[in-house]
């Protein structure tokens, strides 16, 4: 890794940060540069020509500089780096031509002197963006900006024959713990363990869920029903503050009244049961709601038309919208 990656002035440059990428380019550009000082360009013409072609990519460096990094210096009130730092960029783009042509001519002796030139060029430059020009970057910018700039960074490209990570780094959402300012006003919502939600969200939410969710608390009293337009079995607002022995068959209620005992005794946790009901194949789950001490708070029961689900075969991956 790069030197200038680890000194202590670097210290918080995760991978892929646009800045970071700038030092490692730095260090593709000064390895390039002694790949190419130790050959015998004479003897070493292939060798020479694919160092030679990699380090000439060191355009792309530039041109993020000038097109994404410059603009956002000028918004906060430093310009000097489009003025005097492109124009040198521009000297070293006509040495590069230079070289280019005495490449083209075979002039080994003009090959070596105008090469050199470019190599002096190249030094200073990344002298001027480590000292000066990337640490007051750093400064100036604020992380939405680093954000921003790298979202469009691969429409130039980098030096690198393979894109650089990310920033920010991809982090799965089942791993992201970091606690964001809301683009929300809390005003009217519900606070959840996982979020808020306004009132209609939520009984939107619950209302298209593809399940029957009820929810009865822990003296076995009905508090609550998802209505939906495809239940499997029909609910009423009737049901609410009923018991729940009085809201099933009288042949099922035996066995509701022994999951409920069950689940308040600790001994079970859940109970699963599967029938065919109207020409559909019904699976129907009730589940022990327990808080952190472990203490019974009720029974989610949750019934679904799974005749679909059982009937899906092989693979799907992509989309299939007629």
């Amino acid at each position: 890794m790069s030197e200038f990656i680890n000194n202590e002035h670097q210290t918080g440059l995760v991978a892929g940060h646009p800045c970071r990428v700038y030092y490692e380019e730095n260090e593709l550009t000064r390895q390039l540069i002694e790949n190419i000082n130790n050959l015998n360009i004479k003897e070493s013409t292939e060798a020479f020509k694919i160092f030679w072609e990699q380090l000439c990519k060191v355009e792309l460096h530039w041109q993020r500089k000038e097109n994404q990094l410059f603009p956002y210096l000028e918004k906060y009130g430093w310009t000097s780096p489009s003025q005097n730092m492109w124009a040198f960029h521009d000297q070293i783009r006509d040495e590069i031509k230079l070289a280019n042509q005495s490449i083209r001519d075979k002039d080994i002796v003009a090959i070596s002197q105008n090469i050199q030139a470019v190599f002096r060029s190249l030094d200073h430059i990344m002298q001027v963006e480590e000292h000066r020009l990337l640490p007051n970057a750093m400064n100036m910018l604020n992380d939405d900006d680093w954000k921003e700039i790298s979202a469009s960074d691969d429409e130039i490209g980098w030096m690198f024959e393979k894109a650089p990570m990310s920033y920010p780094e991809y982090i799965h959402p089942g791993q992201d713990k970091k606690r964001r300012k809301l683009p929300f006003s809390l005003d009217g919502r519900i606070k959840l363990n996982e979020g808020w939600l306004l009132e209609d969200q939520l009984n939107l939410m619950l209302q298209f869920m593809p399940v029957d969710l009820t929810y009865v608390h822990e003296n076995d009293i009905v508090l609550f029903y998802n209505r939906g337009d495809n239940r499997v079995f029909p609910r009423s607002a009737g049901i609410i503050g009923r018991e729940v022995k009085f809201c099933h068959p009288p042949k099922s209620v035996d066995q509701v009244l022994m999951i409920l005992r069950e689940f308040k005794a600790g001994r079970k946790d859940d109970a699963e049961f599967w029938i065919e009901f109207k020409g559909k194949f019904i699976h129907i789950q009730y589940f022990a709601i327990r808080d952190e001490d472990g203490t019974y708070r009720g029974v989610i029961e949750m019934s679904q038309d799974v005749t679909h689900i059982r009937n899906l075969k092989g693979q799907q991956r992509l989309l299939d919208w007629e």
